[in-house]
């Protein structure tokens, strides 16, 4: 997958002049984040979203004495005309937006750097990204064409199956017929979510299923397509709003063995 994400806590002075051939996304979790960009000084606060522009250089520094932490995703420019089809790439000016949207794209892609990230997961989360850099550009959408509705259901019903392994964009093309992007957005209109969400979704439901048997979460986990229980965990509280073990207990059902 053509990014790298980084988390990191610094005081002083953390990075000399540099530059990078990707898009520097990502946002300061604490303290203020200081650097040198297109001539001027930028502070970066919690809240706020981090982009600079591929090619463009840049320093990083502590703002105060108790330093910084962040986290940065690095993004490869074709991975976003991947998904623009050859619109110019979005520059926001100044290297800091407050735009909530971009905000909740990026932290999307940014969970903890120990934290699992699927390939169909990114993929979702890139198209997410590249929309809300063009929007908060300031660029427009292009006006909306008619929906493929056979093709979103070929995909629905082969991510409706719970498919084991990795499911990719690649395969969805391939069972759909349809280019990924196109898909992409065809699913989101006509099914109300992305196909990734919609595959998570399903396996939750496998997920709960099995512990309302009595099968350990981490067995549940596994059977569901989730790399491990970690991993379903997160996805579980992210849909639901609770634990696993809480939602049992909720429930009334019999505790996993």
């Amino acid at each position: 997958m053509p990014f790298e994400r980084i988390e990191a806590f610094f005081a002083g002075h953390a990075y000399e002049p540099h530059r990078h051939d990707t898009y520097a996304i990502g946002q300061t979790l604490s303290g203020v984040q200081s650097f040198r960009y297109r001539g001027a000084d930028r502070f970066s606060l919690p809240g706020r979203t981090m982009v600079l522009h591929p090619d463009e250089l840049h320093d990083g520094h502590a703002g105060s004495d108790d330093g910084f932490r962040y986290r940065m995703i690095y993004i490869e420019p074709a991975a976003i005309q991947s998904v623009l089809g050859g619109r110019p790439l979005p520059f926001i000016k100044g290297g800091i937006s407050p735009d909530p949207r971009l905000f909740a794209a990026v932290r999307a892609l940014l969970p903890a750097t120990d934290a699992r990230i699927e390939a169909l997961e990114f993929g979702d989360g890139l198209f997410e990204l590249a929309h809300a850099l063009e929007a908060a550009a300031g660029a427009t959408s292009p006006p909306g064409r008619v929906l493929d509705y056979r093709s979103a259901e070929r995909a629905r019903l082969y991510l409706h199956d719970l498919p084991e392994g990795t499911v990719t964009l690649d395969m969805l093309e391939a069972i759909s017929g349809r280019d990924r992007w196109g898909l992409n957005r065809d699913f989101r209109r006509l099914f109300g979510t992305s196909p990734y969400r919609y595959l998570v979704q399903r396996r939750l439901e496998a997920v709960k299923t099995d512990l309302r048997r009595g099968i350990s979460p981490a067995e549940a986990a596994l059977d569901a397509g989730f790399a491990d229980q970690a991993h379903m965990s997160r996805h579980f509280k992210k849909a639901f709003g609770l634990s696993p073990g809480r939602w049992l207990r909720m429930a009334g059902t019999p505790a996993s063995r």
